[in-house]
């Protein structure tokens, strides 16, 4: 449970961890959108259902490996998404070195590998490194 201060009103709002990564959380006063985590989500073989495909709104899960130098490369505009999203979208990372049945289960053969999810349906692959106007033209086609 976190407590989100709402940018618009200042109303201090009481939100499920768990839930706030399946639906974007909004200010229980004036309906605003509560601002989430900068950080990107760390996806896993064990939570990817629970983050994933139970989820609302669009993610982008960052299919990556610490020794892959793209990956390495796009990691900063990754973060850069997640910060700027507001709530639009989510932004996780799945290291597929360390979670192989998830990246078995999408055939992830080359890396990076960017899988765009909405209401836990795979709607677009990015193999390779984009530039992030790919990327954000992407979310925005999935965010509708």
């Amino acid at each position: 449970m976190s407590i989100i201060l709402c940018p618009s009103c200042g109303t201090k709002n009481r939100v499920d961890d768990l839930r706030s990564t399946l639906e974007t959380p909004r200010c229980g006063k004036c309906g605003s959108l509560l601002p989430l985590s900068i950080a990107p989500l760390t996806i896993t073989d064990a939570n990817f259902a629970a983050l994933v495909q139970h989820g609302s709104t669009p993610i982008l899960v960052d299919c990556w490996a610490a020794w892959c130098g793209p990956c390495r490369g796009i990691a900063p505009v990754i973060e850069q998404l997640a910060r700027e999203s507001a709530g639009r979208w989510r932004i996780g990372k799945l290291d597929v070195d360390a979670n192989p049945a998830v990246a078995r289960q999408f055939k992830i053969d080359s890396i990076p590998t960017l899988l765009i999810f909405k209401s836990g349906q795979l709607v677009d692959r990015l193999v390779g490194a984009h530039p992030k106007p790919a990327m954000e033209a992407a979310l925005r086609k999935a965010a509708g």
